[in-house]
């Protein structure tokens, strides 16, 4: 816990590498397409609990990880934004089901350190093109639906992108009380 807590508050943060391919705005809605950079990511999926519920355990997993609880005992220090997958219903509502992606940082890429949880696993994934729109807050459940509906509306007629799930990403850390960012993620098809 220590190690956890010292990573976060005096560890290095590192940006997941994207590029923005461009910016839009429509209604009031801004957002931007970009291609984000795949790799090895720590994931883990949490089922039969409502979004808010399942963050809250997972996520001091994946912290734990990363701040060295893990076969090295090494602390990797952040990336941000950390993401988290979610699979909305037809009415829009989402699915008891999350899956949380933290991007190991670069230094650590080629040979992660083998999680001490074995809920945690070490996934390859391919880069993807999203259209990202951010907002501020602490967010919740309810405030990463209604900002991917705002997103679906201001894309309609104009973009494609999967409706079986979508991403929800935070770059601060907890106890950042004021300047949050949040983004939601429709991923391009």
């Amino acid at each position: 816990m220590l190690g956890m807590i010292r990573n976060s508050l005096f560890g290095s943060v590192e940006t997941w590498p994207w590029q923005v391919l461009s910016k839009g705005d429509k209604e009031e809605v801004s957002y931007e397409e970009r291609t984000c950079e795949g790799g090895k990511f720590a994931t883990v999926e949490v089922t039969d609990k409502p979004v808010d519920e399942a963050l809250r355990e997972a996520m001091p997993k994946v912290m734990k990880y990363v701040g060295g609880t893990n076969d090295k005992g090494t602390g990797m220090g952040m990336t941000v934004p950390i993401s988290f997958a979610v699979f909305p219903s037809d009415d829009g509502s989402l699915q008891k089901k999350i899956k949380v992606w933290f991007r190991i940082p670069n230094q650590f890429q080629s040979n992660p350190p083998v999680p001490s949880d074995d809920s945690i696993k070490i996934e390859e994934r391919e880069s993807i093109t999203v259209y990202s729109k951010q907002f501020g807050g602490y967010a919740k459940e309810a405030d990463y639906v209604a900002h991917a509906a705002q997103l679906r509306t201001a894309l309609e007629g104009t973009a494609t992108y999967r409706s079986d799930i979508y991403f929800c990403t935070g770059y601060d850390p907890p106890m950042k009380p004021y300047g949050r960012r949040n983004e939601v993620w429709l991923v391009k098809t």
